[in-house]
């Protein structure tokens, strides 16, 4: 393995965590949305905003991650994205932004007209935003960004069927891995309820993606060729992987077994972004920049590789303690829903 693949590698990593965390984030703001009028979704909004609300910042750290290591570790092809792709990526840090400011104020303000102005915002941001990044890498993905300065076209490189298809499926994979996490957070707080309703929620996302991947293999086929080959090719263990990861999800969340289930969705997402990758290995921007010919030189390389590895003992273990800390219930919690021992689901 080469310096640049090294350092590209842990940038995909920090994607990957952004996808998962960031996405189920983005899913509880999704389900914020549709959870129905003030009452009858005032249940499932607390417990969206209860799972989240602790870690919800801490997710985009991951996002930052990834764009300090590509702006520094490949600048060329980082420069050659962002000035082609910029009407998505401006959408997408706006949507960034009013999300965090509206679930910030929602719950500071007293005016019911302003709660609910705030919490369409939050949720609307929610679904927005994972659109515009999907669509970011459907443009990326089936080469429309040439690897010069403003060489793509700023309407077509992302308004194309495959960055269509990228960002339902990237908004469908969020909604989808929300509902898994929130089942489990319901059922640990004693909400069997809501667990159940996150759960047929989850069953329904789960089977919309797998309806829109397949029928996504022929807009692909067409639409994008390079990238279907290297799915078909050197990527489909790794989307095969994907597909049993998430029908052994399916089995779990039938069965009521929550934290298994997290664990194959987390699988599954993680293993089609690894077919992606594959896919589109050995560039960076395809058909054209190779990661080798996008990455700057090797001192630069090597300091960025040097300051991940000693940013990684700090960064991981804070998170990892941020994360387990807020899976579990407060000492001495007895929520007033909690089913006794003998009713409760599996675990």
């Amino acid at each position: 393995m080469t310096l640049a693949y090294a350092v590209l590698g842990v940038a995909f990593v920090g994607l990957i965590a952004y996808a998962l965390f960031g996405g189920a984030d983005f899913g509880g703001g999704i389900w914020d949305l549709l959870a129905g009028g003030t009452e009858r979704g005032r249940a499932a909004r607390d417990r969206v905003e209860n799972s989240i609300g602790p870690v919800w910042e801490a997710n985009h750290v991951w996002l930052i991650f990834v764009l300090v290591v590509l702006w520094t570790g490949f600048s060329g092809g980082f420069a050659a994205a962002v000035t082609t792709l910029y009407i998505p990526l401006t959408f997408a840090a706006f949507g960034v932004i009013a999300r965090g400011a509206a679930f910030a104020y929602r719950k500071s303000v007293g005016s019911l007209r302003m709660r609910r102005f705030f919490g369409a915002v939050f949720a609307l941001s929610s679904l927005v935003t994972p659109f515009f990044f999907g669509a970011v890498v459907g443009g990326v993905a089936s080469g429309r960004v040439p690897p010069r300065i403003a060489g793509g076209d700023v309407v077509t490189s992302w308004a194309n069927p495959t960055s269509v298809l990228g960002g339902i499926l990237a908004v469908l994979v969020c909604a989808y891995l929300a509902a898994v996490f929130l089942c489990g957070d319901a059922r640990r707080d004693g909400e069997h309820e809501l667990a159940e309703a996150f759960r047929r929620r989850a069953l329904a996302s789960a089977v919309v993606t797998g309806v829109v991947g397949l029928a996504g293999i022929a807009v692909l086929r067409a639409d994008a060729p390079m990238l279907f080959d290297g799915l078909t090719g050197r990527g489909l263990p790794a989307v095969l992987l994907s597909v049993v990861a998430g029908l052994a999800a399916l089995g779990l969340l039938l069965t009521r077994r929550y934290i298994a289930a997290r664990l194959t969705s987390a699988l599954a997402v993680t293993a089609i972004l690894v077919g992606w990758a594959a896919g589109q290995y050995p560039y960076l921007l395809p058909p054209s920049l190779t990661v080798e010919q996008a990455a700057t030189g090797h001192s630069t390389l090597l300091a960025l590789l040097v300051a991940l590895c000693v940013g990684t003992v700090v960064l991981v273990p804070s998170l990892v303690f941020l994360y387990t800390l807020f899976q579990r219930p407060p000492y001495g919690f007895e929520h007033p829903n909690r089913s006794s021992p003998r009713t409760a689901g599996p675990q």
